[in-house]
């Protein structure tokens, strides 16, 4: 079913439109979630909380770029799962991707202006790269793919991955004080 058909049933308050959800984008948002927690039973429930939120959030909302919420909906809600499930022990999965990045994202204690300018200078950034660039960085910082799974999909090795990691994370730490953001 084409995702305005869905769209159409979330705004009929039809039940039809979660099972539609499932059938289409279920495996999908499934991995999202696994990439980040590494647990099939953590991965299925952040899916149905998905379902849940999506079913709250549609309508009002419509969204044009459906796959995208959805993504963007399972990698918040495995991302909340993994903050409370780490918040005492520190494991290497997650922890290891944001330390990567944490010398080129600004601090988290950002205004709302901040926020907002900091949202179109990461915008303005991955639009400037070159695609291989933006799939391999958006891969690991959004997705949270181990270097193998980068490497095997792009066909490059581990070591190109790291290096073409390093010099995006360079590349977007100079772009970010470029714009001013403090870092």
């Amino acid at each position: 079913m084409e995702d305005e058909k869905i769209l159409d049933l979330y705004f009929e308050r039809n039940e039809d439109a979660i099972a539609e959800t499932d059938r289409k984008y279920g495996g999908y948002l499934g991995s999202v979630a696994y990439a980040i927690l590494y647990d099939k039973d953590a991965a299925d429930e952040c899916k149905n909380d998905t379902y849940f939120k999506t079913w709250c959030a549609i309508p009002p909302a419509r969204p044009s770029l459906f796959k995208a919420f959805l993504a963007k909906i399972t990698r918040h809600t495995a991302l909340d799962r993994y903050d409370y499930e780490t918040a005492k022990k520190r494991d290497a999965s997650a922890s290891a991707v944001w330390e990567e990045v944490e010398d080129a994202i600004p601090s988290g204690d950002a205004s709302p202006a901040d926020t907002l300018a900091l949202k179109e200078a990461v915008n303005g950034f991955l639009a400037s790269l070159k695609e291989r660039e933006r799939i391999v960085f958006l891969q690991r910082y959004f997705f949270f793919a181990s270097l193998g799974e980068i490497a095997r999909q792009n066909a490059m090795t581990e070591g190109n991955v790291k290096v073409s990691l390093h010099r995006t994370r360079q590349k977007f730490k100079q772009y970010l004080e470029e714009k001013g953001i403090m870092l």
